[in-house]
């Protein structure tokens, strides 16, 4: 689109993801391990000098009052008194709905790149702040590194994380996030862990499988097929997880745990090529990424 700037939005995979409580006010208490990976939507963004937000592309079944995006450029200039405004679009790579957080990613992306354009210096915590107000998701994709997220998604550390390729799979249904984490047989009782504990079980994965899992996975399952047969379709080729509240599942490849003939990257694209159209006659989504180190638009902020 002419004049617009592009900047990426990259997604994200829950590595596991524990339901350790829940708060008075309804709010569950996680832990989980949040990758960045290269996937990623695309914001475009066109300062105007007339001060106002507006949508420049329609996003199908999003009402602009809805967008994220529109509300987090709106957030921004609300709390910072900025005069100026922007046209905003959005290509979708990161399928809606799907715990891969595009959404989330999106409205980050937003924060990030206006803090920029509208020449604002807030530093990161500020932006953070700003966008826990948009979603529980948005502060670490600002954070911009891979992290260890704890609370309601607002406690969040950095965390290493070796090198790694995703296979991952996407039914195409909506899974209602609301109705997973209300579910009454929703395990909330898991008792919390460590960053020490979950990093010195990479070279074990056997140990990994059992001890670290998304407590969300059984709930979604039963109430989504699709999702227990895009599980089960993968646990061929290695262990797989559930991102988020689903519907996305994926599996993790590391170079460390291969020999010298094979690659991540090859094994992953060559498991790709194996995934049919449906699973269970449903249409799927597939595709390989690699993990990320940090967010791309990183060095755009100041701690």
């Amino acid at each position: 689109m002419q004049d617009f700037q592009p900047f990426p939005a990259p997604a994200k995979v829950n590595l596991f993801l524990h339901v350790t409580g829940r708060r008075a006010d309804g709010y569950h208490l996680l832990q989980s391990v949040f990758r960045l990976v290269d996937f990623n939507d695309t914001i475009l963004l066109r300062p105007r000098q007339d001060g106002v937000i507006a949508r420049s592309k329609e996003m199908a079944g999003v009402p602009e009052s809805q967008d994220l995006t529109i509300r987090a450029a709106q957030l921004l200039k609300q709390h910072t008194g900025s005069q100026s405004g922007v046209d905003i679009a959005v290509e979708k790579s990161i399928p809606m709905g799907g715990g891969l957080g595009g959404g989330s990613s999106d409205a980050a992306t937003v924060l990030i790149a206006l803090n920029k354009l509208w020449d604002l210096n807030l530093s990161r915590q500020e932006l953070m702040d700003l966008g826990l107000k948009l979603g529980a998701d948005v502060p670490f994709f600002i954070f911009g590194k891979n992290a260890w997220v704890e609370g309601i998604g607002e406690k969040i550390q950095e965390i290493a994380l070796p090198p790694a390729h995703y296979v991952i799979l996407t039914p195409k249904i909506h899974v209602s996030t609301a109705q997973v984490f209300s579910a009454e047989e929703l395990t909330r009782s898991t008792i919390p862990t460590t960053i020490a504990a979950f990093s010195g079980v990479f070279p074990e994965k056997e140990k990994q499988q059992t001890q670290f899992r998304n407590d969300l996975e059984p709930v979604v399952c039963q109430r989504y097929p699709a999702v227990a047969s895009c599980l089960s379709w993968l646990n061929q080729f290695s262990q797989a997880r559930m991102s988020g509240s689903g519907a996305s599942v994926f599996i993790e490849i590391q170079d460390s745990l291969l020999d010298e003939k094979n690659s991540a990257k090859v094994l992953a694209k060559e498991i790709l090529d194996q995934v049919p159209p449906e699973i269970a006659g449903t249409p799927i989504f597939a595709y390989e990424t690699q993990g990320l180190e940090q967010h791309p638009l990183y060095n755009l902020l100041n701690d």
